[in-house]
């Protein structure tokens, strides 16, 4: 796979905890909407035993200028090395890898997502409002706290005005005077406020393992297709 030296344009605070690094795109490198690369610092002042490298996702879509990527800022040697990387600072990518992208024709696309595992979603949702997709799309993406989603900013603008996609912010933890959208975990009851036959869209889960698994169990009981569920599982951040 190819490697490149990528060099940070921008890094920003998008949600509580969670920074966003933008990196020039290199000349040549192409990817589809969905697909991940691996970033490895050149030269760490400080190594632990998570190492020097880590995947992301790509969060900008092919079509956008920069190459973005999004990631809760845990207390390791790495995301520390990341946080101080300078603005024109340089990092290794490798990629792209992967092959959690939208599906050809016009079924319905339903994204079940939590927490960080909005980053593929966001490149996914972009690239398909920019070609004009056909197919509906359905993006309930769940957080606690607004101040902990990530993108909601880009998303809500996406769906502001476009018929073909619709936006479900859901909070599990947000109080009853923070918040007047959708509260609670995602659950049968929800997804039906959205979608009316639920064997027939195809299905795309992304977050931490635990949402992930419990969202595959929701869809089997509803006698959903195994092959109609794809499913992109994040642990570490």
């Amino acid at each position: 796979m190819a490697e490149y030296m990528v060099t940070l344009a921008e890094k920003e605070e998008v949600a509580s905890g969670t920074m966003a690094f933008h990196f020039k795109k290199p000349e040549g490198f192409e990817f589809k909407a969905g697909q991940f690369a691996k970033f490895e610092l050149a030269d760490p002042i400080e190594t632990d035993k998570e190492g020097k490298e880590r995947i992301f996702s790509l969060a900008h879509a092919p079509y956008e200028k920069e190459l973005v990527i999004a990631t809760r800022m845990r207390d390791t040697a790495f995301k520390r090395g990341l946080k101080s990387l300078p603005v024109g600072g340089q990092i290794k990518m490798s990629g792209p890898y992967g092959s959690f992208g939208l599906h050809e024709g016009t079924a319905p696309a339903v994204f079940l997502t939590g927490g960080i595992g909005i980053t593929p979603v966001r490149s996914m949702i972009a690239q398909a409002m920019q070609e004009k997709r056909a197919g509906k799309i359905i993006l309930i993406y769940a957080n606690r706290t607004p101040q902990e989603g990530v993108f909601l900013g880009d998303l809500q603008a996406l769906a502001e005005g476009n018929p073909k996609f619709t936006f479900v912010p859901v909070m599990t933890a947000a109080g009853e005077q923070s918040w007047n959208g959708e509260k609670g975990h995602i659950n049968r009851e929800m997804l039906g406020r959205y979608v009316k036959d639920l064997t027939e869209p195809i299905y795309y889960l992304s977050g931490p393992a635990g949402m992930v698994g419990a969202m595959r169990e929701l869809l089997e009981q509803e006698k959903v297709r195994p092959e109609k569920i794809k499913a992109e599982e994040f642990s570490g951040y």
